[in-house]
């Protein structure tokens, strides 16, 4: 497995991968990786020639008083589960290569669907996931990129500037992989304590309430909001951000489930943030 860790020599590598006629496949990450991630690579895998993994903490993401500085960072642990799963290379780069001084140029994706869910919590959010997504696929030269739907407002925020700015890059959405307990995969799930983590398992039971009401015929959206709210308020060490309920995945407002439709939750468990979602409806396009 080949790690660099400069733009040139990056851009480099996948030229002569181009010229070679492969299928590039991208797996933006930040590290501290699970199983959740290596789903990610294993799809790819499937799907494409190579597999770039990325792994970069990206500052431009993280708002002034969020964990860029406590932002778990493994990576010698993160290279050998990447290899493990077959990964062909590894972009690690850092943020001075990717945002050297005098650096001014940001992808900003200023529609409604930005604006909503963790837009909504964290402003800047969503322009530093856009800029080093676009600045990752332009060095790597993928054709197709794979992300999880834990982060679905992200998904379709990529899909959006794809789109928008005609980026010849697939993006693939691989669902959400799961402790025994129920409890979605995250990198930041290493800042639970054992008791918070016990009381974290509410965020992922909410949830399959919901979806057995959902199942059982309730289709009314503020019914099945509440069901979700409810139950994470029975949790003492539960903060509710946000539970909502939108199309998916235009993430238009919606009263009745009669479409696909993501169901999202945000919740602080201590000072730790955690999401979850699912989709009610067809399965996950």
């Amino acid at each position: 497995m080949k790690i660099f860790t400069t733009v040139a020599d990056m851009q480099a590598f996948s030229a002569a991968l181009k010229k070679e006629g492969k299928c590039i496949g991208l797996v933006p990450t930040m590290g501290a990786l699970h199983e959740g991630h290596l789903t990610l690579m294993r799809a790819a895998k499937e799907k494409c020639d190579v597999v770039i993994a990325s792994v970069f903490v990206n500052p431009t993401q993280f708002g002034p008083n969020e964990d860029f500085d406590a932002y778990p960072r493994r990576f010698e642990e993160d290279c050998r589960k990447l290899e493990s799963v077959g990964v062909d290379a590894v972009f690690h780069p850092e943020p001075a290569e990717m945002y050297p001084e005098g650096y001014c140029t940001y992808v900003n994706v200023d529609g409604d669907i930005t604006h909503k869910l963790c837009g909504a919590q964290r402003p800047i959010h969503f322009r530093g996931v856009a800029t080093v997504v676009t600045k990752l696929m332009n060095i790597t030269r993928a054709d197709e990129a794979f992300f999880g739907q834990k982060d679905a407002q992200q998904v379709v925020v990529v899909r959006r500037f794809v789109d928008d700015l005609n980026i010849p890059v697939h993006i693939n959405m691989v669902p959400i992989v799961r402790e025994d307990s129920g409890l979605a995969r995250s990198s930041r799930n290493a800042y639970l304590s054992p008791a918070e983590k016990e009381a974290a398992l509410v965020l992922s039971r909410s949830l399959r309430k919901a979806k057995a009401a959902y199942n059982g015929g309730e289709t009314n959206a503020e019914a099945l909001k509440a069901i979700v709210t409810k139950e994470i308020q029975s949790e003492p060490m539960a903060v509710i951000d946000y539970v909502d309920l939108f199309s998916f995945p235009a993430l238009l407002p919606v009263e009745t489930v009669n479409e696909p439709c993501l169901l999202a939750i945000a919740v602080r468990i201590g000072k730790t943030r955690l999401i979850d979602n699912i989709i009610l409806g067809d399965a996950a396009k």
